[in-house]
Formats: structure tokens, sequence, C-alpha cells
């Protein structure tokens, strides 16, 4: 009576071991995957960032009723400050400029977790998501170009606020612009080929 091929038994329990480590660990989509925890993860970050988009928002509503007789502001750039008048227009440009910063995050959050809820239940390529991901990029782009403009008028109107971001610093934004809208196109072919394939069938 021969030795048992030890090879063979350890390729067997490696497949075996390797596929339950698989299902058990690196699960992506569906109930109980890594997708739904990420997707507890955004609705946490949503409400968050609902709450403080709802403070910011009534801080501007009450920016237009709050008496700003004698309060001044000290801008620096670091080495010196000097004191200058807060006036309306610059109090409600601030805090108005803040709450349209989270106010498109806050979007950008809302369609992520209904993107995450498609994978959750194991269906990413529905057509919703090619439309959700272009608002995303089209939003990105928006918040990118507003900070942008927003520091370059600070930078001029406001000398020694904040520098104004030169073209090397919207690589990055844009570089995240151009990859959403291609994921975008992603999901679009995956949502042709499973209605050519439910067509077929």
């Amino acid at each position: 009576m021969g030795l048992p091929d030890m090879a063979s038994f350890g390729n067997r329990a490696s497949r075996l071991t390797g596929g339950t480590l698989h299902k058990a660990y690196l699960r992506t989509l569906g109930p109980g995957s890594v997708s739904s925890l990420l997707k507890i993860a955004l609705d946490v970050a949503y409400v968050l960032l609902a709450l403080i988009t709802g403070v910011l928002l009534l801080l501007w509503v009450a920016s237009i009723f709050i008496p700003l007789d004698n309060i001044n502001v000290t801008v620096s750039d670091g080495s010196d400050g000097r004191q200058m008048p807060l006036t309306r227009p610059l109090l409600l440009f601030g805090v108005g400029a803040v709450t349209a910063y989270f106010g498109g995050f806050l979007v950008i959050l809302r369609g992520l977790r209904k993107i995450f809820r498609t994978l959750t239940l194991g269906d990413p390529f529905q057509p919703d998501n090619v439309r959700r991901l272009r608002q995303i990029g089209l939003i990105l782009a928006i918040v990118t170009g507003g900070v942008w403009a927003a520091q370059a008028a600070v930078s001029r109107l406001v000398p020694g606020v904040m520098e104004p971001q030169g073209v090397s610093d919207l690589l990055t934004p844009v570089f995240s612009i151009l990859v959403v809208f291609v994921l975008a196109e992603v999901f679009r072919e995956g949502a042709r080929l499973r209605r050519e394939s439910e067509l077929t069938i």
C-alpha cells in the first residue's frame, strides 16, 4: 500500500482553502460584501455632511441679518497681519462658498450611495449608474473650477489671505474627473452588454 500523493492532496487543499478564503474575505459584490461595508460608511458620511451643510446654510441666511458694525477681521500671509473691515458681501461670499463646497460633495455622496446600493444588490451595470457617474464627474468639475476661481478672486481682492492655484495644482483634480467619466463609459458598456444578453435570452 503506497503513501498518499501529498502533492495532489496539497493542491486539492489549496484549491478548497483558496476558494473558501475568496468567498469569505474577498467578496466585493452582494450582501455582506466589501461594497456593503463601504455603503454603510458612505451613509454615515452622508448624514454628517448633510448636518454640516445644513448648519452652514443657516449661517449663510443669518449672515444676511447679522449687524456688522465695527467688526474687523485679521488677514495674514503667515508673516504679517493686517486689519480689514468685515463687509456683508465678503461675509456672504465666504460662507456661501464654503456652503456650496460642502453641498457639492453632499450631492456626490448621494450619487455614490445609490451606486454602492446597486453593488450591494449584485447588479452594478444599471443605466442609472451611468447617469450618476456622469453627474458626479460634472459636479467634481464644477467644484474644482469654483475653488480655483474663488482662490484667484480672493488672492486679487484681498492680497495675503491665500495664494492662487497654479496649473500643477489642477492636475490631480482633473485626473480624478477624467477617471470618473471613463468609469461612466465602462458602466455604459456593461449596461449595453447586459441588455443585449437579456434580449438574446
